[in-house]
C-alpha cells in the first residue's frame, strides 16, 4: 500500500448479463465522476493474467475467482502485491472458506448496492403475498376461476429474518407498508425500521407472529438449513414467504411440502441452490410460489455505476491507510 496510486484491474466475463457486465467505458466514466487518477487495467475471460505480477487491487465477479484459469489457490504468489480483492456481488460463498485469501489482503463485497431496488422489489413482493397473488397465478394457469379476496396489508406483520442492508431496506419497504416489523439479527441491535429485534436464538418465537417472513441472510455455517422443517412448521398458518438471501438457508422440500398442504399461503423465491433451476425441480410445477430467478434486487442501470462509485471510494482510502468499507470478516464468513 506504499504506492500513491495503486494499480486496479478489472476482470470480467463476456457472456455475462449486461447488469453485471464490466466495460472500459463503464469504468472510465466512475474514474472521471470520482475524480480518480489511479492506473487501471481490463481483461475479459482471463485471457491475458500478466497483470497478476503487478496488481494491488482486484476488481471482479465469483465466477471469475473460482474458475480453472484463474490462480486461487497460489495467489500470494501469483499476485505478491495483491492488498485487496472486491467482488461485484453480496454474496461470497462460492469462495468459502477463505484459506485461499493472502494474509495481507482484504476482501471486500456489494453489500449496500443493492438497497434501492430491493427496497421497490420489497414492496412488490409483500404485496404480491398479501394480494394471494402466487395462488391466483396457479388458478390462471389451470384455467380456474376461483375468487380470493384479501384484506389490507396495513397493520399486518412480517419477520425479517438478516437485517442488514438488503433485509433493512426490505424492512425500509414494510414501514411504507403500514406493516409492524418484527426483525432477527446477529448482533441484536436496533434498527431505524424494525419495531422489534430478536436475536437467532430467538427465531422460533418470532415466526410464529408472522404474517410474512423474509429470508435475507448471508450463507454461513449458522445459517445453512436455518428454515427448516421444524422451523417451517412453526410459521404461522396462512403465512406468505419470501427469500431474497440464500438457498441454502431453506429446506426446499418441506416448503414444497407446506406449500402443497396450504399451511403456507404463497412464496416469493429469488434465489435457488443451482442456478439457472434445473428444468426437473419441483418448484417449477409447485403451486402457489413466483420464482423471480435472481433478478429483484440488481439494478440494470445503477448496478455497476453504484457498484463503481463504492471501488473507487475503497481505493481513496487504500491509498490512504484507512479501513476499507464491505470488508468480509474471515471467521464469520460475510
Amino acid at each position: 500500500m506504499s504506492a500513491d496510486f495503486p494499480f486496479i484491474h478489472f476482470e470480467t466475463l463476456a457472456d455475462r448479463p449486461r447488469v453485471f457486465r464490466m466495460t472500459r467505458a463503464l469504468i472510465s466514466e466512475a474514474k472521471a465522476r470520482n475524480k480518480m487518477i489511479t492506473p487501471t487495467s481490463f481483461g475479459e475471460d482471463l485471457r491475458d493474467l500478466s497483470w497478476l505480477s503487478q496488481v494491488v487491487g482486484l476488481v471482479t465477479h465469483n465466477d471469475v475467482l473460482i474458475n480453472p484459469k484463474f490462480p486461487l489457490n497460489d495467489l500470494a504468489r501469483a499476485a505478491p502485491h495483491l492488498r485487496w480483492i472486491h467482488v461485484t456481488g453480496a454474496g461470497i460463498e462460492p469462495l468459502l472458506p477463505l484459506d485461499w485469501l493472502p494474509p495481507r489482503a482484504v476482501l471486500t463485497n456489494n453489500s449496500g448496492v443493492h438497497a434501492e431496488k430491493i427496497r421497490e422489489s420489497g414492496l412488490m413482493m409483500l404485496l404480491m403475498l398479501n394480494a394471494r397473488a402466487p395462488a391466483i397465478l396457479s388458478n390462471q394457469r389451470k384455467s380456474l376461476w376461483q375468487q380470493i379476496f384479501t384484506p389490507a396489508i396495513r397493520g399486518r406483520t412480517v419477520l425479517i429474518v438478516g437485517v442488514g442492508d438488503m433485509g433493512g431496506a426490505v424492512a425500509q419497504a414494510a414501514r411504507e407498508l403500514g406493516l409492524r416489523v418484527l426483525g432477527i439479527r446477529r448482533s441484536g441491535t436496533s434498527h431505524p425500521h424494525v419495531d422489534q429485534m430478536f436475536r437467532p436464538a430467538e427465531l422460533d418465537a418470532a415466526l410464529a407472529q408472522a404474517d410474512f417472513v423474509v429470508l435475507a441472510t448471508p450463507l454461513t455455517k449458522e445459517t445453512t438449513a436455518l428454515l427448516d422443517r421444524r422451523r417451517i412448521q412453526l410459521m404461522k398458518q396462512g403465512a406468505g414467504f419470501i427469500n431474497i438471501g440464500r438457498a441454502g438457508s431453506v429446506d426446499h422440500e418441506a416448503l414444497v411440502d407446506a406449500l402443497n398442504a396450504g399451511r403456507l399461503s404463497g412464496a416469493v423465491l429469488d434465489v435457488f441452490e443451482s442456478e439457472p433451476l434445473a428444468s426437473n425441480s419441483p418448484l417449477w410445477r409447485t403451486d402457489n410460489v413466483i420464482l423471480m430467478q435472481h433478478v429483484t434486487s440488481d439494478d440494470e442501470d445503477e448496478y455497476l455505476p453504484k457498484t463503481f462509485d463504492l471501488v473507487f471510494e475503497n481505493v481513496r482510502r487504500l491509498t490512504g491507510g484507512k479501513d476499507l468499507l464491505n470488508t468480509v470478516d474471515r471467521q464469520r464468513e460475510y
